[in-house]
């Protein structure tokens, strides 16, 4: 079984809390990602995705101008880059969210996803 460093994607797309949805949602679809990565300064604040884009205009008409921090998955489940991908699927299955973000020690190193694990089942 492959580690998660094995598999993320190490290219991190990143906004700030204070980045309207629409402008992340440009990032996003832009990038070909489902999910960014919310950061203050250097600090991981939380998780922005596309599940939360659909929320956000689903709860306000107006949702595209404020900014990402009051829709994104604030201090989102962590794994690490030495973890197996198989404990990582079932976090992500568990919890119901198809990314997660990957740190080592304080410092965010790369995004798994749930096309990355497939991605490399396939190819074993």
């Amino acid at each position: 079984m492959a580690t998660v460093g094995e598999v993320m994607s190490r290219d991190l797309i990143t906004v700030s809390p204070a980045t309207s949805v629409a402008e992340a949602a440009t990032v996003m679809g832009g990038k070909h990602v489902g999910s960014a990565l919310v950061m203050d300064g250097g600090r991981l604040a939380g998780i922005f995705t596309e599940r939360d884009i659909v929320r956000a205009l689903g709860e306000h008409f107006d949702a595209a101008g404020h900014p990402v921090s009051s829709w994104m998955t604030p201090k989102p489940i962590t794994v690490g880059p030495e973890s197996p991908t198989d404990e990582a699927l079932d976090m992500m299955l568990s919890g119901g969210f198809r990314h997660l973000p990957v740190v080592d020690g304080q410092q965010v190193v790369g995004m798994l996803s749930l096309r990355d694990i497939a991605a490399s089942d396939a190819a074993e």
